[in-house]
């Protein structure tokens, strides 16, 4: 398959993942490569994470999540192949360092540490234009 980055084409970006709107956390993907993906989301009003403005750590974890499942996606599109389902197996670690707000971008790198009969473990570090705000190590797992 062709090499489709930087895109911010939601019907693509969508088909990587299995989650569905209202669910949808990730809406870009501006780099790809077998250890690292760094995807983009934009905080809409309609989104269920956001409480008065303000878009929940809930969600942040979500979004970080959905990071990984972009990655596992991409790496399959590449390979010509359906991507699998997946979950998180495990949150190492999460902090939240400040909640993003209505409006705002969101940028989230994933760094794959590890990965292993279907067992992925990753850090993840959400920005917010280039202050860090969140990040975690997860561990996901396909079926």
């Amino acid at each position: 398959m062709e090499n489709r980055l930087p895109t911010s084409d939601q019907d693509f970006v969508e088909s990587l993942i299995p989650q569905r709107f209202p669910f949808v956390m990730v809406n870009s993907i501006s780099e790809y490569s077998e250890s690292h993906l760094i995807s983009g989301f934009e905080i809409k009003e309609d989104n269920i994470f956001v409480q008065n403005g303000i878009f929940q750590a809930s969600g942040l974890i979500e979004h970080q999540a959905q990071s990984v499942a972009l990655h596992t996606g991409y790496k399959f599109y590449l390979l010509g192949k359906e991507a699998p389902t997946g979950y998180i197996g495990a949150i190492k670690t999460f902090e939240a360092l400040r909640l993003p707000e209505l409006g705002q971008k969101l940028t989230s790198e994933v760094s794959i540490i590890n990965e292993m009969m279907g067992v992925t473990l990753v850090d993840i570090v959400t920005k917010l234009n280039d202050e860090v705000i969140a990040k975690s190590q997860m561990k996901t797992v396909v079926m």
